[in-house]
């Protein structure tokens, strides 16, 4: 189901780890933003769009992750953006003949056959450095940074003072860098900075995971993913309440961690 978050902005919450998709009323249509995970939560997002009298004339996707670059046939054939880089590696993916299969075997079991990969990925990638999303309605914005993953890209519609942050500002995933970059956490500090940079211009924001925040817990979240990666960098305890075993992913987050720990050891020698 569509709720609104702020004017003309709706937000689709699927099970799976709380992700976001993010629907923005334009001119002639609406643009979708990492629109979904499961077939049947596609279709109930292209049925609620439908409800609203209105039709998809673009979508984007954050970042090259599978989870972001899904689609649907019913949410039609409109252009699928994402940064140049995003779609660079995106299409080297799927110049692989088992891409598919080996996307499918990497699912969480719980999601085994309910996701839909045939549209997988599709994106035209904008101009190097564009710094505006091509469509019939408010200004967006496009935030690039390599912070999560190559590419990334948060979206500041300008005129709704809305947010969308891809995945960063999380309150219930700590904060993952992109471990294949030469100097992955600095890159996350600058994606921090330039979200923050953003901050005056915001009254509510949209994580890839999690719960929508409103201007006063933009900064708390920012915060919040500083000191971890700062912890991270620095070899000391992250202290993090989202790495509590009463958090909602407090079973298994700490493994991440734990993970992304050893992965910063050799670097810092």
């Amino acid at each position: 189901m569509l709720r609104q978050i702020a004017d003309g902005v709706l937000v689709h919450e699927s099970e799976f780890l709380q992700s976001n998709a993010v629907v923005v009323q334009g001119s002639a249509g609406v643009l979708v933003v990492d629109p979904g995970i499961r077939g049947d939560e596609l279709t109930c997002l292209a049925t609620d769009i439908s409800g609203l009298g209105q039709t998809v004339v673009a979508g984007f996707a954050t970042h090259p992750h599978w989870d972001h670059v899904l689609w649907h046939p019913q949410l039609g054939a409109a252009p699928r953006y994402g940064t140049a880089r995003s779609a660079t590696v995106l299409r080297e993916q799927l110049t692989n003949p088992q891409w598919m299969e080996e996307e499918a075997a990497g699912l969480p079991p719980e999601l085994a056959g309910l996701v839909p990969l045939e549209l997988f990925g599709l994106l035209a990638g904008l101009p190097e450095g564009a710094a505006e999303l091509p469509w019939d309605g408010p200004r967006v914005r496009i935030i690039e940074h390599q912070a999560h993953a190559p590419g990334h890209a948060a979206l500041l519609i300008e005129e709704r003072r809305a947010l969308v942050a891809g995945d960063m500002l999380s309150n219930i995933l700590i904060p993952m860098p992109d471990f294949s970059a030469a100097d992955p956490l600095a890159d996350y500090l600058v994606g921090l900075r330039q979200l923050e940079a953003a901050a005056a211009d915001v009254d509510a924001f949209v994580p890839g995971h999690g719960s929508v925040g409103r201007a006063d817990e933009l900064r708390e979240r920012i915060e919040l993913d500083r000191a971890y990666v700062q912890a991270l960098r620095d070899g000391t305890d992250a202290a993090d309440p989202r790495l509590e075993p009463s958090a909602p992913n407090g079973e298994w987050l700490p493994d991440v961690h734990e993970w992304q720990r050893q992965q910063v050891g050799p670097r810092r020698r």
